[in-house]
């Protein structure tokens, strides 16, 4: 069933249940500056399987990357800065999806729950390492192309994306916008690999597009709370409840 099916013959809870998870992801991301597609894809694979998942995230994912991405009078400086990083996840992203074909199956809800678990410690208890700047050309490609093929395999495309990114000391706001970068590229590539595998269609796309609303309505408001909350305390709680949920999906995958 496609996505478009799945929401047009799923029951009123059901598609409420779905709105109700871009909105919060569109929060989180609107907190901690990521999130959406960590979020939508794990909670959304609970009712429905990971390909319709991956394909319903698109157009918000896009979207909402796309406008961290600014400010463009500094676009092109951080992007020559990452580039090796996109080329990377591009040539990771459409091999990964012609090796593994389309998210699906207990095995891609188990490579879920893993790379949820392991985001969720990495985020909890770890320091991003020191990238020496001769070394960021190489180590960028190879990067970004790990982070590619488990992107195909799972449809989330922070690991080990998001640590790398840290190690090179961009700034705060420069971070923000490298993630912003990196993302709408991963998310342009996931598409292209669920369209080659033919998980993503037009019909798939106009369903996606549903989900803008929501997704923006989220990161609205967690941009409102960003200035009236721990940034701190949101962050422990949004990784503790990453790696519960990571967790409850290798069990799923693995009793499946």
């Amino acid at each position: 069933m496609s996505p478009t099916d799945w929401l047009a013959g799923g029951t009123p809870a059901l598609l409420a249940a779905t709105v109700a998870v871009f909105v919060l992801a569109g929060v989180v991301k609107g907190v901690v500056g990521l999130g959406l597609p960590t979020i939508s894809m794990a909670m959304l694979a609970l009712v429905m399987a990971p390909a319709q998942a991956a394909a319903l995230l698109i157009v918000p994912s896009l979207i909402t990357n796309l406008w961290q991405a600014r400010p463009w009078p500094t676009f092109m400086r951080v992007l020559r800065r990452i580039g090796a990083m996109q080329v990377g996840v591009c040539v990771g992203t459409i091999a990964g999806s012609l090796w593994l074909g389309a998210p699906a199956g207990h095995w891609a809800s188990v490579c879920l729950g893993f790379a949820l678990v392991a985001y969720a410690a990495w985020g909890l208890f770890g320091a991003p390492p020191v990238v020496p700047a001769r070394h960021e050309g190489v180590l960028g490609a190879a990067v970004g192309a790990i982070t590619g093929v488990i992107t195909a395999a799972t449809g989330v495309f922070v690991i080990p994306a998001v640590p790398y990114l840290q190690a090179l000391n961009l700034g705060k706001d420069g971070l923000i916008q490298a993630m912003g970068i990196s993302f709408s590229v991963s998310t342009v590539a996931l598409a292209a690999g669920l369209w080659l595998t033919g998980s993503y269609t037009p019909g798939a796309a106009g369903a996606s597009a549903l989900m803008l609303l929501p997704a923006l309505a989220g990161m609205a408001l967690g941009q409102w709370l960003r200035d009236r909350l721990s940034a701190r305390t949101f962050k422990l709680c949004f990784m503790i409840s990453l790696a519960l949920l990571g967790a409850y999906q290798v069990v799923e995958g693995l009793a499946g």
